[in-house]
């Protein structure tokens, strides 16, 4: 066995089909900078190629947190602090008082007021809160009582367990896994002061390098799934080539290979050839594993030797909760509701319209069934399905944004960011708007310094500048992207005939819809068939 195959990580060499004595990277030693590799939530599998199905929405029985709300408020603001105290203090103000001008008062005081509690919470999101703190963090549901009964039966009723694994995450869950260092904090501008500049690069260095560790395993996992695939096809060729059939005339001898197997004879140079090339494409990507290893390996211990004389002064959880922070008001609007408590004076949705872990799942499944490549991006001339992380905010915001595309120290396999309102008017539209300004970045980031002249942003912003239109070109964008997927897709025909060009070629419907629209009438017909004429010239 070679020293190559002795460095890879087992669960890899499993699926490689190699043996190895030892682990290839100390995870222990490495830390919180490399994701938990049992939390499937956040492991990318390029593999999967679609949504779960959602076979329940809510649970049969409710749980019984809320039945007690003053139990219930007792436990969640206890330990807190003087942000307890002051929030208290507000609430019993804003409750007690009638004069409409004073409650007004005290509803915007207490909206820092709240979050400068929460942020006390938010400390010990990393270990196990009680109830009361988890479903705080989760709902916003403060009081039990600030809602009829009919509404805390609701809220009991929504699943507890992320029970499809997939990358969606209550607020709560977000804050445990940032703090435990599963998932890493979310991008920003503010940098925490570091007493030393040499250990900040010197932890930016390690950071990439980390990054493109995980980012060249996934894509040997997702090459490794591939083959394993390619090698189940060949051996359904092959058992369908070496059929025998005995000859009516003379049973000892057997028949002419038949048309089908004759077929598969091609399919097996077929594969064969593509396996082959698999195979020198995982050999390259040992390489570049074990490279990167090495470059993490060496890093690390420079990270951790300059880590005695450099201190951060904002934790990986105090940065996140203000990035969350603005996340929630981003979502919200200036002129939105930024009320933080969940009340039933401004809670109004139902049981579709809440966005629900299953929900969001459902509705991603919806986007996806009409986008085909909403959630793809390209990585070495390949496209890659890699669903972005979304984020729950219990607030009454309407719109979902993209915080970032994808992690910058690794761009080939990280999840992008997308932050979406937990109680939106419209919960298609809000998830619409995530998805939108995700590509947006995606097309952007891909583009680069052309992204005015190339691709999807190109072609935009150049058909928006010659129709003299104002304002912000992405929110421009967006909004079309919701036309687009809720109008267009159904035959109903919104935006201008140029930008229909557009959006056809570059966010493609998936075939089946193409085939529909183009019988719809003339226009859908001329873009299908510009769809063929590129294909036939190797165009597309």
């Amino acid at each position: 066995m070679s020293d190559m195959d002795n460095a890879i990580d087992p669960e890899l060499a499993a699926l490689l089909g190699i043996e190895v004595d030892t682990p290839s990277v100390n995870q222990d030693a490495v830390g919180s900078a490399v994701p938990n590799e049992k939390n499937e939530k956040v492991e990318v599998d390029l593999n999967e190629k679609g949504f779960p199905e959602i076979t329940r929405r809510f649970a049969d029985t409710p749980h019984t947190a809320f039945n007690n709300p003053a139990a219930y408020y007792k436990e969640a603001i206890a330990n807190e602090g003087e942000g307890s105290t002051r929030l208290q203090g507000l609430l019993q103000k804003y409750v007690n008082t009638k004069d409409q001008k004073d409650k007004s008062v005290y509803r915007q005081q207490m909206i820092p007021a709240y979050w400068e509690f929460l942020k006390s919470i938010v400390k010990k999101a990393s270990g196990e809160l009680p109830e009361s703190k988890k479903y705080l963090l989760r709902f916003g549901m403060l009081h039990p009582s600030f809602v009829d009964e009919q509404t805390r039966t609701f809220f009991a009723k929504i699943i507890v367990e992320n029970e499809y694994n997939q990358p969606v995450y209550y607020l709560d869950e977000w804050f445990k896994a940032v703090g435990s260092g599963t998932i890493k904090a979310s991008s920003t501008d503010e940098v925490g002061t570091v007493r030393s500049n040499v250990s900040g690069q010197q932890k930016q260095l390690f950071d990439k390098a980390v990054g493109k560790f995980e980012g060249v395993k996934n894509l040997l996992k997702a090459k490794a799934g591939e083959r394993v695939n390619l090698e189940e096809s060949l051996i359904t060729a092959v058992n369908i080539a070496t059929m025998r059939i005995p000859s009516t005339k003379i049973p000892e001898v057997s028949e002419c290979y038949s048309a089908p197997q004759r077929t598969s004879f091609t399919e097996i140079q077929d594969i064969v050839k593509k396996l082959l090339g698999i195979d020198r494409e995982i050999s390259s990507l040992i390489r570049e594993l074990n490279n990167a290893e090495e470059e993490t390996e060496a890093l690390r211990a420079k990270v951790e030797a300059s880590m005695v004389e450099a201190s951060v002064d904002i934790k990986a959880v105090d940065t996140e909760f203000e990035t969350v922070r603005q996340m929630s008001k981003m979502t919200i609007g200036r002129q939105g509701n930024h009320y933080p408590i969940l009340t039933k004076e401004y809670f109004h949705c139902g049981p579709n319209d809440i966005a629900s872990r299953e929900n969001v799942i459902s509705t991603l499944a919806w986007i996806e069934s009409i986008d085909a490549k909403a959630f793809y991006r390209y990585y070495r001339n390949k496209l890659n399905r890699i669903v972005p992380f979304v984020i729950l905010l219990p607030n009454y915001g309407d719109t979902g944004f993209c915080w970032e595309p994808f992690d910058r120290f690794n761009r080939a396999t990280s999840r992008g960011r997308i932050a979406i309102p937990m109680y939106p008017k419209n919960l298609q539209e809000a998830l619409l708007a995530g998805v939108a300004d995700l590509r947006w970045h995606v097309a952007k980031e891909k583009a680069s310094y052309y992204w005015m002249e190339e691709g999807l942003t190109g072609y935009y912003y150049q058909w928006f500048n010659a129709k003299k239109l104002k304002g912000d070109v992405k929110e421009a964008f967006i909004q079309d992207y919701i036309t687009w997927i809720t109008k267009e897709s159904e035959g109903t025909q919104k935006l201008d005939k140029d930008l229909r060009g557009i959006f056809w070629r570059y966010i493609p419907f998936v075939q089946s819809i193409k085939d529909k629209l183009k019988d719809r009438s003339f226009i859908y017909q001329e873009l299908y068939q510009k769809d063929l004429n590129r294909a036939m010239s190797d165009g597309y």
